[in-house]
């Protein structure tokens, strides 16, 4: 058994284990065995550990100071399969994202800066730079405010996060095939889908196109619906060359994103609110693990945004008149997103989030580790912070 820190904290619409490497093991082979350990995976409830059973509550933040002079923080984002034995590393997660820079203030890894500290954070999955723009009020982290966001109850203080230049993030190419468009062979018919990689890579399919209205609630979806669905995510992953197709939902799980798209509908979201369909520019769903996302992942919605300004996607089809705004509807409610411009090209997306530490102390691992720094030498460290 091991002793480490660890704080639990919401970003967005997730929940996650964040660590200071310090604190995690020295190998870096022996991490997905240490994370599956402390998320309490494989295991459909995650029982014996501090995972949520389920895909938005099963992530982890590793942080530590980055050593670049235009940086400020290096962040490993993990997303810990429930039921299966394994860690996916290859993309990152923008609501978890949300929460890196109020870590690393109280962390005392960023000096706070009054009334807005900004964090320079480097995601080493897709190696692209995040800007966050936390409130800072008496030299911490402004947890009270008025904003708002689909998906969670309450209102909290802002945390603006910019993507910038996030093009390619996981396969080098915004197009991974070459192609705005793709057409594909699936056992229910020939499809058209638009693979694109920003902040993550996401694949877009047309609602009717797989039989649905793009209106669903998570709990609406069938299990053939999720099987066609997911056939058509493997399809892209091999075609985005993670994985062949049958191997994707193992080796592959949480990129690329399965991504649901139609034209603006009135629906009922989940907290019961009618939307119209003035109200929005697009109806989204995504999928996250193979299961329906209760709201939307927001490299995601950067993603989605970037896709309607390229020429020829399903998305920009779907949204022929743009604005720096765009409005994303989802189960939650609807996000907004806002695209900084250069020379008719996106060079940054920003969206606002909130974030809140829920707790901090200890997780006590079944197994014996290797780790980076003693715990006692990490609580001294913090404590001289």
């Amino acid at each position: 058994m091991t002793k480490i820190p660890v704080a639990i904290m919401r970003g967005g619409t997730s929940k996650g284990a964040f660590f200071n490497e310090q604190a995690m093991p020295k190998q870096r082979e022996d991490w997905e065995g240490f994370l599956l350990d402390v998320m309490g995976s494989p295991d459909n409830m995650q029982i014996d550990g501090l995972g949520g059973a389920n895909s938005l509550t099963s992530k982890v933040a590793i942080i530590k100071k980055s050593k670049e002079a235009d940086v400020d923080i290096d962040y490993t984002f993990a997303q810990v399969s429930i039921d299966k034995k394994m860690v996916d590393f290859k993309g990152n997660c923008g609501n978890i994202s949300s929460a890196v820079g109020p870590y690393a203030i109280e962390q005392g890894l960023v000096a706070a800066r009054e009334p807005v500290t900004e964090v320079r954070i480097y995601n080493t999955n897709t190696k692209k730079v995040i800007i966050s723009e936390v409130e800072v009020e008496d030299g911490r982290v402004k947890q009270e405010g008025n904003c708002s966001i689909p998906g969670v109850p309450g209102t909290g203080s802002p945390i603006y996060l910019s993507f910038e230049d996030a093009e390619g993030s996981v396969t080098g190419r915004v197009f991974p095939t070459g192609n705005a468009i793709e057409l594909i062979e699936t056992s229910f018919g020939v499809l058209c889908i638009s693979i694109v990689d920003v902040a993550n890579p996401l694949v877009f399919v047309k609602a009717a196109d797989v039989g649905l209205n793009g209106t669903e609630m998570p709990d609406d979806y069938s299990t053939e619906s999720l099987a066609k669905l997911e056939e058509v995510r493997s399809i892209a992953a091999e075609l985005c060359g993670f994985c062949s197709r049958e191997e994707a939902a193992h080796r592959s799980p949480a990129v690329p994103k399965l991504t649901i798209v139609s034209e603006p509908t009135e629906y009922i979201d989940l907290t019961g609110r009618k939307r119209m369909a003035e109200e929005m520019d697009l109806a989204i769903r995504m999928m996250s693990m193979q299961r329906p996302h209760r709201a939307l992942a927001i490299t995601g919605a950067v993603c989605t945004t970037a896709a309607a300004y390229l020429e020829n996607t399903i998305v920009s089809r779907l949204v022929p008149n743009l604005n720096r705004t765009l409005r994303l509807a989802h189960p939650a409610g609807i996000m907004e997103t806002q695209a900084e411009l250069h020379e008719k090209k996106v060079h940054a997306i920003k969206v606002v989030r909130t974030s809140r530490r829920i707790m901090e102390g200890y997780v006590y691992t079944k197994k014996e580790y290797e780790m980076a720094a003693s715990t006692e030498d990490h609580r001294k460290e913090q404590l001289v912070i």
